[in-house]
């Protein structure tokens, strides 16, 4: 005898709810990971967590103290086809001057390509305290194919550093940049890997 399977429309229906749901979930999880990224760096920015330097809104810390500190610059790429890196390995300064550095990009590809860096201080207590009053990681930057760029940054660091007590000993602070690729550029840059530079640079005071 023949058996007929009868299936609950009901049933079915939850089957679909169910199904629209977990779609939904899912995209939706997708969307706050991409929206992570952004408002994690916004974050950053805001509190110096993580070693994220501050945007200056005045050129002077308003006070120099008679203290000496080094600051070291660092340049690595990480999908872009540029040589990067700082022209001066260190400066000495001042607590509380304002100084300038300059690092140098060159489009090694055979098109534009459009790059936008990514910062943080070493250690990362001192990011609070670093501050940048222009940079060229402000905005993104394009570069034609063999173009070479001069890249300056202007910073000071602030006098009231050496009220934190974890940092009252503190005598080096390293600045890094990491150049990526805007999403524009894909494919040039896709799933890339950190490279630092290798280029050997000369030592050299840089005006302030």
């Amino acid at each position: 005898m023949n058996r007929q399977v009868v299936t609950d429309p009901t049933k079915k229906n939850t089957n679909r709810i169910v199904a629209g749901v977990c779609i939904a979930f899912f995209g939706g999880m997708i969307g706050m990971a991409y929206a992570a990224v952004p408002l994690y760096a916004m974050f950053c920015q805001a509190t110096g967590y993580g070693g994220t330097t501050q945007r200056a809104e005045k050129q002077y810390a308003g006070r120099v103290l008679d203290r000496d500190i080094t600051v070291r610059f660092d340049a690595n790429i990480a999908g872009v086809p540029w040589q990067f890196q700082p022209v001066a390995r260190s400066i000495v300064i001042k607590v509380g001057e304002t100084a300038q550095a300059h690092y140098t990009a060159t489009n090694k590809f055979d098109r534009p390509v459009t790059g936008r860096a990514t910062f943080n201080v070493q250690p990362e207590l001192a990011g609070p305290y670093f501050n940048k009053v222009e940079c060229f990681c402000f905005t993104d930057t394009t570069l034609k194919p063999g173009e070479t760029l001069d890249m300056p940054v202007v910073f000071y660091v602030d006098p009231d550093i050496v009220n934190a007590p974890e940092l009252k000993d503190v005598k080096t602070i390293t600045l890094s940049y990491t150049m990526f690729p805007v999403e524009k550029n894909k494919p040039v840059a896709s799933s890339v890997p950190v490279e630092r530079n290798k280029t050997k640079v000369t030592e050299a005071s840089l005006g302030g």
